[in-house]
């Protein structure tokens, strides 16, 4: 049985902050997570020679040693490997990049990450199009079939900083999104408390509260511009105040107007004539980001295209 040497990782700026548990589980990716977390409670794991514990922040300048391991112990990865082809798409979807931070117009129909070690996500892809890179990770997401803006993080030091900006909602997000039916104000302000279920498949899905339910809710707020009505559909600009799972698709479809091509609270019949038209996607688009740079503090406004099926369907070409 063949093993691997001793090995002596020092910790960057990258890594400096991070519990050591999460940083094994990170650089020792064939690694069975159970088996991980037996190394280093049996103290095989060293940290500047000593034992730590799971919680242990590592600080900038510390040598973790990480004992030999068996091949058997190995996991089989099952991320396929990507193709030429998606290497070189997902690179020209990149619209910014510097030291810190990737931001790219997603594609529709692209999930940000692997669904259960099987499929590809843009996370992955990315990883795979850079493997000497020591830190990629999505500070936020959007749903597959939403296309627009991504913020990628190059240094864990930016994903903290990131994340500390999105807490205090400081991260300015417009969507640009397309609704059955004739939309009936200027200006709207959306505030909902909502509630995540899961279906009988164990699919995510959110709904309204019902205020007469003892539910666990959490508190949702978007502002909607009209920014245009056609003859069944209108077109809007939305400002996230809050930023929910599925917040935008649940306001719209509670409203009575859901968001054309939205698989999970749309209209069906309406999805369907969609299809055979050739709209084959959700209408909705993460148009506009804006943010104060975390490590140059310069203000940041980035604006990804309009995609072309809306002005396809704007045009009446669809």
């Amino acid at each position: 049985m063949l093993k691997k040497n001793v090995t002596f990782e020092t910790i960057e700026e990258d890594s400096e902050g991070q519990k050591i548990d999460n940083f094994l589980l990170k650089i020792l990716k064939n690694i069975p997570k159970s088996h991980v977390y037996k190394i280093l409670r049996s103290g095989e794991i060293r940290v500047n020679k000593k034992r730590v514990k799971t919680d242990y922040k590592l600080s900038l300048g510390d040598t973790v040693r990480i004992p030999p391991l068996s091949h058997s112990t190995e996991k089989k990865s099952l991320t396929p490997h990507a193709t030429q082809v998606q290497k070189q798409n997902i690179q020209e979807c990149i619209i910014f990049e510097d030291d810190s931070l990737i931001v790219l117009n997603k594609p529709a129909g692209i999930a940000v990450h692997g669904g259960s070690g099987i499929s590809l996500g843009v996370i992955e892809l990315f990883r795979q199009l850079r493997p000497e890179a020591r830190f990629l990770e999505l500070v936020h997401r959007i749903d597959k079939e939403t296309s627009g803006l991504l913020l990628i993080a190059k240094k864990r030091s930016v994903l903290v900083a990131m994340h500390a900006i999105i807490r205090s909602k400081r991260l300015h997000k417009k969507y640009l999104v397309m609704v059955m039916g004739r939309w009936f104000k200027k200006q709207l302000t959306v505030d909902l408390d909502l509630v995540e279920t899961k279906n009988s498949e164990g699919q995510k899905k959110v709904r309204v509260a019902n205020p007469e339910n003892n539910e666990k809710t959490k508190q949702s707020k978007s502002v909607f511009f009209l920014k245009k009505t056609l003859s069944n559909f209108s077109l809007l600009e939305v400002k996230l105040i809050t930023g929910r799972t599925h917040q935008i698709r649940v306001h719209l479809a509670h409203l009575g107007f859901p968001i054309l091509g939205d698989e999970k609270y749309g209209d069906y019949e309406l999805n369907k004539k969609l299809k055979v038209n050739g709209a084959k996607r959700m209408f909705l688009h993460a148009m506009e980001l804006g943010f104060d740079h975390p490590v140059s503090k310069e203000n940041i406004l980035l604006t990804a295209p309009v995609p072309k099926e809306f002005t396809e369907l704007e045009s009446g070409n669809l």
